[in-house]
């Protein structure tokens, strides 16, 4: 659920000892579509000046020239990593778009019910964020496979920015939360965090079911599938037509025939791949 916002919480401008020039914002810009997919329009050049000032003192450099200078040398690579943290902001909460996990769970109970169907079940949240979507999946299939006897179930879990990855993994959260969590899943699935009472940590039944992984999705994909369903929502918005076309075949080709891509509120298939067909409000089953 990688997004950009220009409402990034650093404090309005940045200071004016830092320019970003246009040739230096073409720059960047250019190394973030490169090596993510992401599209940076002229309107978020406050934005990319402002995240970036603290990384920029954090080097010692005292101008954007000298860290673009940083980026296209030989050792420029290494803080790819730092620029993508910086510049990716990841707004997520547990079963955001509720009608997707309602329809889940009916497409999960179908599988299961299928005699002939391995009993093999693979869920991947792609752009995963700090994790509440990937333990939402969690305890959605952790709820189909109570009492379905012995089933092998794993969700995938890949984002671009470590550090949420790193959130994702330790699974603790602010208590507030469980607002968000079906009553019935609370109560299962939430504990309270030893020595923060303010926070929550994810029960180990369904820790126990998400690999978190970093994955570009520009780059290759290590894993093989076939996927029953794949969440991928809110990231394909700042990607431009062309890589989108390409990100949905790559994903149709790692469906199931009759596996489920979901997408953002925002985000369509409409004109851009004829690999899949409406099944619901922002949900497309593979049929080639």
């Amino acid at each position: 659920m990688q997004t950009l916002s220009s409402a990034d919480g650093n404090g309005g401008a940045p200071p004016r000892e830092y320019e970003l020039g246009d040739e230096e914002f073409r720059f960047l810009a250019s190394v973030l579509s490169r090596e993510t997919g992401i599209v940076l329009s002229e309107h978020k050049r406050q934005m990319v000046c402002g995240r970036l000032v603290k990384r920029l003192r954090a080097l010692g450099l005292a101008s954007f020239g000298a860290y673009c200078r940083l980026l296209g040398g030989p050792g420029g690579g290494e803080e790819i990593e730092h620029l993508v943290n910086a510049i990716t902001t990841n707004i997520t909460h547990v079963f955001r778009e509720p009608h997707h996990f309602r329809h889940l769970k009916e497409m999960l109970a179908a599988r299961m019910a299928e005699p002939s169907r391995p009993r093999r079940l693979r869920l991947w949240s792609a752009g995963c964020s700090s994790g509440e979507e990937p333990y939402s999946l969690a305890m959605v299939l952790a709820d189909v496979l109570k009492g379905g006897g012995d089933w092998d179930a794993l969700i995938l879990a890949t984002d671009i920015d470590t550090n949420m990855l790193a959130r994702g993994r330790e699974g603790i959260y602010p208590a507030a939360i469980a607002a968000d969590v079906p009553e019935g899943y609370r109560t299962r699935f939430l504990r309270r965090a030893a020595h923060a009472p303010d926070k929550v940590r994810m029960a180990e039944e369904i820790r126990s079911l998400i690999r978190f992984k970093y994955l570009n999705l520009q780059g290759p994909w290590p894993m093989k599938g076939p996927f029953d369903a794949i969440f991928c929502r809110n990231v394909v918005i700042y990607f431009d037509k062309a890589t989108q076309r390409g990100l949905f075949g790559r994903f149709a080709d790692m469906l199931d025939l009759g596996g489920y891509l979901y997408l953002g509120h925002a985000e369509s298939l409409i004109g851009v791949s004829d690999r899949f067909e409406v099944a619901d409000k922002t949900v497309y089953r593979r049929i080639r």
